[in-house]
C-alpha cells in the first residue's frame, strides 16, 4: 500500500510538461533503437478482433525482416497462412480463412503498411499523432514503458489508435496494440526477438500455388 500511495503522489504532483517530455523521450528511444536494426526474425502471438463481424482469431506464427520493404510471416496457428512483402508486392495468403485465393497488394498500397510492423509506429511523424504515457507495465518477464498514440483528426495513418510497450533495456518494441478505421484492433505480442539475425531472402518470396486465384487490390 506504501508503495502504491507513492506511485499515486508522484504522478498526482508530475506537471503535464513533464510526462511530455518522458513521452517523447521514451518515443526518441524507441526510434533509436529501431533504426540499429536492420534485419529482425521473431516469433509472436496476435489477436484480432472484429467489432463489425463479432469476430475474433488467435494466431501464431514467426516473422522476418530486412529493412526496407521485405517482410516475411509464417503462421504456425493456422498453419499454412503467409504474409510475404518482396519488395514491390503485399501477397496475403491466408487459406484458413479465404481458401483458394491470394490478394496481391502495391508495397505502395496503404493496405500494405504492415510491412514493416514495428517501424510504423516509430517511422509516422509526431506532428500527425498525439502520444500519451500509459504508465510502466511488463511484457512477460521484461520491464517496459507503455505509450498511447491516437492519430490527429483528418490524419491518414495505419491507425487511429494504438498503444506500445517500449522495453525498459534495451528500447525496442515488444508489443503493440493497434486500431484502424473499421474499429479492427490487432495485438501482437513478440514472444522471442532477434535484432539483426540472419534471414534468407528466399522467405521473401511468393509462388503461386497452382489453382490459387489472384486478386489485385
Amino acid at each position: 500500500m506504501l508503495l502504491i500511495s507513492l506511485a499515486v503522489a508522484t504522478i498526482a504532483i508530475c506537471p503535464p510538461k513533464a510526462q511530455s517530455q518522458n513521452v517523447d523521450a521514451t518515443i526518441k528511444r524507441a526510434i533509436a533503437a529501431w533504426s540499429r536494426v536492420k534485419t529482425f526474425r521473431a516469433t509472436f502471438e496476435q489477436s484480432i478482433t472484429n467489432p463489425l463481424t463479432g469476430s475474433s482469431m488467435l494466431s501464431r506464427g514467426e516473422l522476418q525482416q530486412r529493412k526496407p520493404n521485405r517482410l516475411a510471416i509464417t503462421f504456425t496457428d493456422p498453419v499454412g497462412d503467409r504474409i510475404i512483402g518482396d519488395g514491390k508486392f503485399v501477397w496475403v495468403y491466408l487459406q484458413s480463412a479465404t481458401p483458394g485465393q491470394v490478394i496481391k497488394l502495391a508495397n505502395t498500397d496503404a493496405g500494405a503498411a504492415s510491412t514493416d510492423l514495428i517501424g510504423q509506429f516509430l517511422t509516422t511523424p509526431r506532428s500527425k499523432y498525439t502520444a500519451s504515457d500509459a504508465g510502466a507495465d511488463r511484457v512477460g518477464d521484461r520491464a517496459a514503458r507503455a505509450i498511447v498514440l491516437l492519430a490527429k483528426p483528418g490524419e491518414r495513418l495505419p491507425f487511429v489508435r494504438a498503444k506500445v510497450w517500449v522495453d525498459g533495456a534495451d528500447g525496442l518494441i515488444r508489443q503493440f496494440e493497434s486500431t484502424d478505421a473499421n474499429g479492427i484492433t490487432r495485438k501482437v505480442r513478440l514472444l522471442t526477438l532477434r535484432p539483426n539475425a540472419t534471414v534468407n531472402d528466399s522467405v521473401f518470396s511468393f509462388k503461386v500455388p497452382t489453382g490459387v486465384r489472384v486478386i489485385e487490390q
